[in-house]
């Protein structure tokens, strides 16, 4: 064999893009793919007579920057994070160049420190089980706390719908000398106060109490809600017991009109009924987590964070910076 003239006969690389979905999520997924002008490559996801879950893409990803579009939420969340596994190493075995894991929806965030003895981190082995699969970044939406990024030793896109919320409220003319947003606990404070400077408007902190899971109490609030339009801003909805019981007790503290924004509806259980029955005027969520259609609410309105995450996968696979989506300012 002549090295030199095998050599000669190697073409330059040129990079490839795939875009996929699991099964969470594909209405999101189709219309990133919409943004992106692309579409959805073929996946098969199957399962086998006794649960487990096959994969298997329908052509090569030799060489492909891979992106795999999955939520891990659901009834069936846990299928969901195995989907995501199997999809990395499937893509992995067959040669890909990156497979990036792009996750609206981070599963088991809540579980993210010890908050009593004898319990997991399960947010940390989610990460472990990712990189372990082979997913060489992650793309997010609004974790539940912002330190889990560093549960991971690979790259994390943390983006944030607060300009989407920014945006969707300054469209609706409030009289910002008589709106404020509402922090529902200390914890959320810091991009409440970023959404209250959006919006031109003041801020106030909700302290609460939580006596067990999907329970808490509000206690107390810093600022002034008095006779006042508010706004509250939280990352997730789930059963919608903390969140009602919070609005509640702003009703009862002289608050006027009340809107919640929340990035993650998974509305568990009785949750939409919940905000049906609330002191709220409207519910704003995004389409990180896929409403069930059978579970509507007139109060429950869904925007989408399509064009977000498609800009970012479009700035990942040109290797542009992802910040300049947002600026330094919109660091949480």
């Amino acid at each position: 064999m002549n090295l030199d003239q095998d050599l000669n006969k190697l073409t330059p690389m040129v990079k490839r893009f795939k875009l996929y979905s699991g099964s969470s999520n594909p209405g999101l997924a189709q219309r990133i793919a919409d943004d992106l002008g692309v579409e959805l490559s073929g996946l098969l996801l199957e399962k086998f007579a006794n649960g487990e879950i096959y994969a298997r893409f329908d052509e090569s990803v030799r060489g492909a920057d891979v992106f795999f579009i999955q939520s891990i939420v659901g009834t069936n969340v846990n299928d969901m994070l195995m989907e995501t596994l199997i999809a990395a190493d499937a893509a992995r075995r067959a040669s890909c160049r990156t497979f990036t894991a792009v996750i609206p929806h981070y599963g088991y965030a809540r579980q993210d420190r010890k908050a009593a003895p004898r319990e997991p981190i399960t947010a940390r082995l989610v990460a472990n089980l990712l990189e372990t699969a082979g997913v060489d970044r992650v793309v997010t939406l609004d974790l539940h706390q912002n330190q889990i990024q560093g549960f991971f030793d690979i790259p994390v896109n943390h983006l944030t719908a607060l300009p989407l919320f920014g945006n969707y409220y300054n469209a609706m003319g409030f009289d910002t000398d008589n709106l404020v947003v509402v922090s529902p606990d200390v914890g959320r404070a810091k991009a409440a106060k970023k959404l209250s400077d959006m919006l031109g408007c003041s801020l106030a902190i909700a302290h609460k109490g939580r006596p067990r899971h999907n329970q808490a109490a509000v206690t107390g609030i810093i600022g002034d809600i008095e006779g006042k339009t508010c706004i509250v801003n939280d990352d997730m909805i789930d059963t919608a017991g903390t969140l009602c019981a919070g609005v509640t007790e702003l009703k009862k503290m002289g608050a006027g009109d009340i809107y919640v924004c929340a990035t993650h509806g998974i509305f568990s259980g009785p949750g939409v009924q919940r905000i049906e029955e609330a002191p709220i005027v409207e519910c704003v969520v995004t389409d990180a987590v896929p409403l069930d259609p059978t579970c509507h609410d007139d109060k429950i309105k869904v925007i989408s964070v399509a064009d977000e995450f498609a800009e970012c996968i479009q700035r990942i696979y040109n290797e542009i910076s992802v910040s300049g989506m947002f600026g330094a300012d919109m660091n949480l």
